[in-house]
């Protein structure tokens, strides 16, 4: 317990105090009052968080050696999990991603294959050989990134195979050139364009466009850059087109639906569905946050979390319910505390002495804030609901064990900050 960082582990205990009232409050029953009933979802909480704790005590009293010197086999261990999953795991809400204990409990393999992926990726870039301008480098990093994801995707758990991506700031941070983030950017926005803008000769003369006035600024006299412009502009406009292809073939309806409904271009013979379906989830979430005003409704009096109006309001629209019991004050409140946590957890990687440790801090920070953006802009309309849990808040074990692992593995390394691990 050395060199713990006790502000961390302070907000840590906040934060699972609070997420354990909301699920209270989200599936409040009055016939059940007794909050250790585990036929109640809040009742399982308060175990899970025990289980948590007693994990994080352990980790705490691990020798911090022992997470860089084991990296590769941990990561090894969990991607042969995750490969299990797809074969004896069962199939929940139409993925085959859980592991079933018996008793009516559950475990997500690719929840906590998080923080394994985050302890090879430290492991293989602290090494004092490796360098990020290498293509090498580059390709191992991807590697270690995509494999876990391209398993996941076979588990169909398409949101939480998006949350990996996260860790290309990691890469960043270590020297990955910042070329790389534009082109995903481009990628994004020329993706988005394609979906809004009808006219598809209209964005392609915006592409041709701005590969001129590039060529103008960048190119003159040099025959190689506009070889290297014309292939980017051929290249876009390449993607563009296959964008229709990707949306229509490659998502499945309901995924293509989410994307449409919050650019507001949801085809009418979807409109029927998507009412039913994803319109009528976030038109609910943000009522039940709107309604909350400045102070909120108070504790166990949200009508909208009451009367069960929104759906998953104890995972993934758990923000819901701090908004409308809570109000303004009380979402802001918890977005700032996470947004300590993510800056302190940036505070310590930058004060390390060990690579390790710095870039397996950067990895956490990525997954945390990726959680927070994804699944905060979700139950307020700004982002498509993809099913992602808000850290510490959103009800399940493997959730609050996986980020608990996440967080305390790091609490651990950081103790040794003097030292290189």
């Amino acid at each position: 317990m050395h060199n713990i960082d006790w502000p961390i582990f302070a907000v840590y205990l906040i934060l699972v105090t609070m997420g354990w009232f909301n699920i209270y409050a989200a599936v409040y029953n009055e016939e059940h009052k007794s909050i250790f009933s585990l036929n109640m979802q809040y009742g399982k909480q308060v175990m899970f968080i025990g289980i948590s704790l007693l994990v994080a005590l352990v980790i705490l009293f691990v020798d911090g050696k022992f997470f860089a010197t084991f990296s590769f086999w941990i990561y090894g261990f969990m991607i042969l999990l995750l490969i299990a999953t797809i074969f004896i795991g069962s199939e929940i809400h139409g993925s085959r991603s859980w592991i079933r204990l018996g008793g009516g409990f559950s475990l997500q393999p690719a929840e906590l294959s998080k923080f394994a992926v985050c302890l090879a990726l430290a492991r293989y870039l602290s090494n004092v050989n490796i360098k990020m301008e290498k293509l090498q480098t580059r390709l191992v990093c991807a590697a270690i990134i995509c494999l876990p994801v391209v398993i996941i995707l076979l588990q169909n758990e398409t949101g939480m195979a998006l949350v990996y991506t996260a860790l290309v700031i990691v890469l960043y941070r270590e020297g990955l050139p910042g070329g790389f983030l534009l082109i995903g950017f481009t990628a994004l926005v020329l993706f988005i364009l394609a979906l809004v803008v009808e006219q598809k000769t209209i964005l392609f003369s915006i592409i041709g466009a701005i590969a001129v006035i590039v060529f103008l600024f960048f190119g003159k006299r040099k025959f190689r850059r506009l070889i290297g412009i014309a292939v980017v502009a051929i290249a876009a406009v390449g993607f563009t087109l296959s964008v229709n292809y990707i949306f229509t073939k490659v998502l499945k309806p309901h995924q293509s639906i989410r994307i449409t409904a919050l650019l507001g271009k949801i085809d009418p013979s979807q409109m029927k569905e998507a009412k039913k379906g994803v319109l009528y989830n976030v038109n609910q979430s943000k009522i039940a946050i709107g309604s909350g005003g400045l102070l909120g409704k108070g504790f166990l009096k949200g009508t909208q979390t009451k009367y069960d109006f929104v759906p998953e309001q104890d995972t993934d629209f758990i923000f819901c319910t701090v908004g409308e019991e809570w109000g303004f004050i009380g979402t802001t409140t918890v977005i700032l505390l996470f947004m300590f946590l993510i800056l302190r957890i940036i505070y310590l990687a930058e004060r390390q002495k060990s690579p390790f440790t710095r870039v397996y801090a950067y990895g956490v920070a990525c997954m945390l804030f990726f959680h927070l953006l994804v699944n905060v802009g979700m139950t307020l309309g700004l982002m498509p609901v993809i099913g992602i849990p808000l850290p510490f808040f959103s009800y399940g074990g493997s959730s609050l064990l996986s980020f608990t692992i996440l967080l305390f593995i790091l609490l651990r390394l950081d103790s040794y900050r003097m030292q290189i691990l």
